[in-house]
């Protein structure tokens, strides 16, 4: 028979750097989760990809037992890695704060591929432009 889910909590948590300081804290808190062993283990598994903030979603089952996925970094993200800024502009309608080559989102696409919610490329690399766009970042080509 399967375990009977509680609830899921889905958090975004910057890779290696888990910390119980808010919101991971309460969240887990609340949901009776061993809050230091969940942060030991979700810190060693993301240590190589230092410097991403991961969505992680937590399944907690009614015996208080858990289990967690940790998905790609988010897009925002992998685009301002692939353009070189540092932050989205404020009014992307207006200013413009990097440019996107075709082949960078390729690869930005290729590396959330699988959290997307379609398996053509074509289609995912729009998903990832129109993100880029509301960041103010130009696609070329």
């Amino acid at each position: 028979m399967a375990k009977q889910i509680t609830s899921v909590i889905k958090l975004n948590i910057a890779a290696g750097k888990g910390t119980p300081a808010p919101p991971v804290g309460p969240a887990l808190g609340q949901a009776g989760i061993n809050m230091m062993e969940f942060l030991k283990k979700f810190n060693e598994m993301t240590a190589p990809q230092m410097g991403f903030v991961l969505p992680v979603e937590i399944t907690v089952y009614a015996d208080r037992s858990y289990s967690f996925v940790v998905k790609q970094p988010l897009s925002s993200d992998l685009i301002k890695r692939a353009a070189g800024i540092s932050k989205g502009a404020g009014n992307p309608l207006k200013e413009k704060v990097g440019v996107l080559t075709q082949e960078k989102l390729r690869e930005v696409t290729r590396a959330k591929m699988a959290d997307l919610n379609t398996d053509d490329e074509e289609q995912a690399m729009k998903i990832i432009a129109g993100t880029a766009r509301q960041m103010g970042v130009k696609i070329e080509g």
